[in-house]
Parts: structure tokens; sequence; C-alpha cells
């Protein structure tokens, strides 16, 4: 059986909050969520996060099926973010206010003990299972290309002034090209999908040691009670699909 579970927080600093998260299930061995971060003016970033999570989660309501083969649901993943991509775009494109708007976007569906995962931008979708933390998700940012470049460590990127510029996003370009990422989850495993502004104050280990600890709920909870400790100076949203082993 699957639980989810989410949260989001404006943090300490921001005077609005442009994240945006819904989640559900679609059967008893089968859940969704996504998770957006928008950007771009004073509206710009809630209006792009919350109109790309209400198409996205419209697609997937809708398209989804039982038995649903693995190609099957990456389309429908595609399919939704592509939709999402083109109601953003457009809605920007039809008022100046919101020239340039957008989001990133985390898409993700578990389903038969497989976690399927489409994303754009730096918002993250991580793994938890046998004592273990993976990111499945790799930041499309100038700070990650660097890293894989050698010209910075993982540490020095997390405190690297540009970190928070982002080379792929939702809703800027007519078009967009998603990164897919299809891996098996075991019994008792959580799928974390996340913002930056939780990645940005706690990192991997504290989040397993949590894990190990909390039920879903609470480690939602103290995930964003740790952010905002460690400074909150970003929106946090955190979402956790919890396969239950029973």
């Amino acid at each position: 059986m699957i639980k989810v579970f989410s949260k989001s927080d404006i943090g300490l600093v921001r005077k609005s909050n442009e994240d945006a998260c819904r989640c559900g299930v679609f059967s008893g061995n089968a859940a969704w969520a996504v998770v957006c971060d928008g950007m771009g003016g004073v509206n710009g970033g809630n209006i792009a996060s919350s109109l790309a999570v209400q198409e996205i989660s419209a697609a997937l309501l809708s398209g989804y099926r039982d038995g649903m083969t693995g190609d099957d649901i990456r389309s429908l993943l595609a399919a939704a973010i592509i939709r999402a991509n083109e109601a953003v775009h457009e809605t920007a494109g039809s008022n100046t206010a919101l020239t340039g708007m957008g989001t990133t976007v985390v898409a993700a569906i578990v389903s038969g003990g497989t976690v399927h995962v489409a994303h754009a931008g730096d918002s993250r979708a991580y793994l938890i299972a046998g004592g273990e933390i993976r990111q499945l998700t790799t930041d499309h940012s100038v700070v990650q290309e660097m890293v894989e470049k050698g010209d910075l460590t993982a540490q020095q990127a997390k405190k690297h002034p540009q970190k928070n510029i982002i080379t792929r996003a939702l809703g800027v370009e007519p078009s967009i090209h998603i990164d897919y990422n299809e891996t098996s989850a075991p019994k008792g495993s959580r799928l974390l999908i996340c913002t930056d502004g939780l990645t940005n104050y706690v990192d991997e280990d504290n989040i397993l040691a949590l894990s190990e600890k909390l039920d879903g709920g609470q480690l939602t909870e103290k995930l964003i009670e740790l952010a905002k400790a460690g400074g909150g100076g970003d929106n946090i949203t955190v979402a956790i699909l919890e396969d239950q082993a029973v």
C-alpha cells in the first residue's frame, strides 16, 4: 500500500510562496506527485508553478489506468509536462508582466514497485531504500554543469553564488526537453520529491538518518523544520510517496 504526504512552506525570508505541489493515490499500489518551483517577476513564479501543477495533475488523473506499461507511463508523464509547458508559455506570452516566467518540475508515478520520474530544472527526486538514499534527478543548472566539467567539486557547488541559476525550466520556451528516470522501488521504500529550498539547507545524510526514525508524515514536517532552522532562505516543499511493507 502506498501513502502520500506533502507540505509546502514559505520559509523565513520570501514574501510569497512560489512553490506548488500536489500528490495523490491512484490505487493501492500506485500513486503520483508533482512539485514545481516557480520563477519570474512579482507574480510570475506563483502563476507558473500553480498552472503547471494544475495541468499536470489533471493530465495524470485523467490518463492513468491500472496495468499501464512502463512505456505507457513514460508517455503519460511526458504528455502531461508538454501540456503544462504550452499552458505556461502561452500565459506568459499573453501578459507582458509575466514575460519570461517559468518553473522547475518533477512529476512522478510509483506503480507496481517501479518509480517513474520526469523532470526539468533543479528540484529533485530521491529514492530512500535499503538504508541508502539515491538522487534520481540531475540538476539542470549552471553549477551542475561546472561540476560535470570538473571545474567545481560537489561540496563547492553547494556554496557557489550561481547555484540558483537553472538551465532548463518549464514554460520559458515553446517546447521543453524532459529527463526521465525509471527504477525499481522495493517494499518499504520512499520517494522524496523536493524543491531546492530543502536541499540547500538539509543534506542527504540528514535526510536518510531521519527517514530511519520517522514515518512519512513526521519526516515531511521535520525536513521543513530543519530547512527553516538552517536559514529558511527559500520556499520549501516536500512530497513523500511511501510504499509501506505489509
